[in-house]
């Protein structure tokens, strides 16, 4: 049956169906609905928002209910303009309860119809279990405040008011790029463009915080996407050796590395030969289309192919170790507080330390093994010190 949640927060939740408002229903009746919501999730349940990519209600409106959902869109501006003038702060009602039975049902029917829309219309995605299992990730990291001190910001620089100004919250989003790297969203706290010197305004709620990252992420994702073998040391440094037969020092190694590895003109016989980017063409990218590891299938040229590859196999990679150390942590104290780049950041609390070691081997497992995981800690996100 296809239903919509009505989810605005855990004491104010209904369900809405061909039936009318429930406030308690059977789950085993309902199959389909837009996107699952922070305390309405099923694996059992087909959610069209991943049918569709990420697209909004407005994106995935089919021409024909268009003037329906401006109608609505329009009304609920009026009734949120009302809510604002009255000065009712939402967090502390219920805002179904404010709102007229009727814009519900209209609302609340559209939604139905483009949702139904969608899955006559779409096909279901390859990656469709991981897509969920990651909003769910990704919800549960938006719920978390994050401890910011304001007194290390200098209030005169204008990135240090955007930090007093914007939400304490991390809101990702998903969707927003090709490859499935994240972003955030425009009123989310900017963790991903964050400068490093404002770093350590954030400070852990526990005892402190623990980074866990991949060395040499895409570097290592090349290797095993050609199916070499993993060297256990620092890989910038083994290419220095191995490569360049230590000719070059380890920062000059990484440098060339990269330029050529994103550069599809640019030519270098000695990386080639141990890094064949030529294969990597062969093996994942036909009729213009990238096909990932992940199940992720990706529209662009021959030029942006090899990019395309890595990085999204990348960045699937770290958020598949994430979502499993995460549940790890169900239940304890300690929690992850945010993705970036090739690293997680837990929230660490010391009566957990028992399980740092098991972290960190939970998050170097990946499907081209285990690979090697460097670890930090530190009082704040600024001063994280590399621990051996």
């Amino acid at each position: 049956m296809l239903f919509q949640a009505l989810d605005n927060k855990q004491e104010c939740y209904r369900i809405f169906c061909k039936s009318g408002l429930h406030e308690d229903y059977a789950t085993e009746n309902l199959t389909h609905t837009w996107a699952p919501t922070s305390h309405f999730c099923d694996k059992n349940i087909e959610y069209a928002q991943i049918w569709c990519h990420g697209k909004t209600l407005e994106q995935a409106c089919p021409e024909n209910l268009k003037n329906r959902l401006a109608a609505v869109n329009s009304r609920a501006k009026v009734l949120l303009k009302t809510f604002y003038n009255a000065r009712i702060n939402l967090d502390d009602v219920c805002f179904y309860d404010l709102v007229p039975e009727k814009f519900l049902f209209d609302f609340y029917e559209l939604k139905n119809d483009i949702t139904k829309h969608v899955f006559e219309n779409a096909k279901k995605p390859k990656n469709c279990d991981f897509l969920l299992e990651l909003l769910l990730f990704l919800k549960e990291i938006e719920t978390q405040d994050l401890n910011i001190d304001t007194r290390s910001l200098d209030l005169d620089e204008p990135s240090s008011q955007k930090i007093l100004n914007c939400k304490k919250k991390i809101i990702y989003n998903p969707w927003r790029t090709v490859t499935g790297r994240l972003t955030t969203e425009k009123n989310s706290f900017p963790i991903l463009t964050l400068n490093k010197s404002l770093r350590s305004c954030i400070k852990p709620k526990n005892d402190l915080f623990l980074e866990l990252d991949f060395n040499s992420a895409e570097l290592r994702v090349l290797l095993g996407l050609l199916g070499q073998a993993q060297p256990e040391n620092d890989l910038h440094s083994w290419i220095a050796k191995t490569v360049f037969e230590d000719k070059l020092d380890r920062d000059a190694s990484k440098k060339k590395t990269f330029a050529w590895l994103y550069n599809p003109n640019s030519k270098n016989k000695k990386l080639n030969n141990f890094l064949n980017r030529d294969k990597i063409i062969e093996k994942y990218f036909l009729d213009n289309k990238v096909f990932t590891p992940y199940n992720r299938v990706i529209p662009t040229d021959e030029e942006k192919a090899v990019n395309y590859i890595i990085q999204s196999t990348s960045s699937d990679m770290l958020l598949t170790s994430a979502m499993a150390v995460s549940k790890i942590l169900k239940g304890k104290k300690s929690f992850v507080s945010f993705c970036i780049h090739d690293s997680i950041v837990i929230d660490m609390s010391s009566e957990d330390r028992e399980l740092v070691h098991v972290l960190k081997k939970e998050f170097s497992k990946t499907m081209f093994g285990d690979l090697r995981t460097n670890l930090s800690l530190g009082k704040d996100f600024g001063n994280m010190r590399e621990i051996n």
